[in-house]
């Protein structure tokens, strides 16, 4: 156990020094995006089509800083054994710890920003609650096995299926608009109120959004959540397993 801990902390400091090699400003690009994203809805929606969202700013941060983290996840999947082609094939290790890590950074990323949404919440009268305590972890678990599980999925079909890459971002694109990150769940309309709970994001992002706005968790969105979870990594692990043995042929 102690080998594997010691090769995610070298693994995860190899891609630190990757994505912030000659990089002024780092770490601030990762909160500078959603940020930059958040202006851009806020001018759309709130300012132009004049949406009935109080604190609207607040809310898209809320919303766009997890999305941010499997987003990024996701979209740079398809290409994670590909571009280390040259260390799997001179190192044995578990291949599947390269999409665990690269995951693991985002969350880090994520984690990292919190801060800013601290700030908004003081900007507009709001604290952080108690709830924070036992719900950031929770959520942190269930998008972390949602993200890994796909990532995993992503990186090890497309080896074999190199189409794969376009077709995820425009994957993720459209599942942006589809899951309530821009809009409240109840705009939706009530009879379609149910299809929410058909997108394995939509619980997870709401909940986020509530628990950084009013510090509370839905149950039910928790529960389904964390089943999509289990089951999205679930099913990432088995085609991994099926697919690994074949890796060196294409690689």
């Amino acid at each position: 156990m102690q080998h594997l801990f010691d090769l995610i902390t070298v693994l995860t400091h190899k891609e630190l020094k990757v994505k912030y090699k000659n990089s002024l400003f780092g770490y601030l690009w990762s909160v500078a995006h959603p940020l930059a994203f958040a202006v851009v809805f806020f001018v759309a929606f709130k300012m132009v089509m004049r949406i009935d969202v109080p604190n609207y700013a607040l809310f898209l941060i809320s919303g766009l800083f997890p999305w941010q983290w499997f987003s990024n996840s996701v979209t740079v999947a398809p290409v994670l054994f590909l571009t280390n082609a040259q260390l799997i094939k001179k190192v044995r290790f578990p291949r599947n710890l390269i999409p665990f890590t690269q995951v693991l950074l985002d969350m880090i990323h994520f984690v990292l920003a919190m801060p800013v949404i601290v700030l908004f919440l003081f900007v507009y009268d709001k604290s952080p609650s108690f709830t924070w305590v036992v719900g950031i972890p929770v959520l942190l678990v269930i998008q972390f096995l949602v993200t890994y599980g796909l990532s995993l999925l992503v990186a090890s079909t497309n080896l074999f299926f190199r189409d794969l890459e376009r077709m995820a971002a425009i994957f993720i694109s459209l599942l942006f608009y589809f899951t309530p990150v821009i809009y409240p769940e109840s705009m939706v309309p009530q009879k379609y109120r149910w299809t929410i709970y058909l997108n394995p994001l939509a619980p997870v992002m709401v909940s986020w959004r509530n628990l950084f706005l009013d510090g509370t968790l839905e149950p039910s969105y928790i529960v389904t959540a964390f089943g999509y979870a289990l089951a999205i990594c679930g099913l990432g692990i088995i085609v991994y397993r099926r697919l690994s043995w074949r890796f060196a042929e294409v690689l």
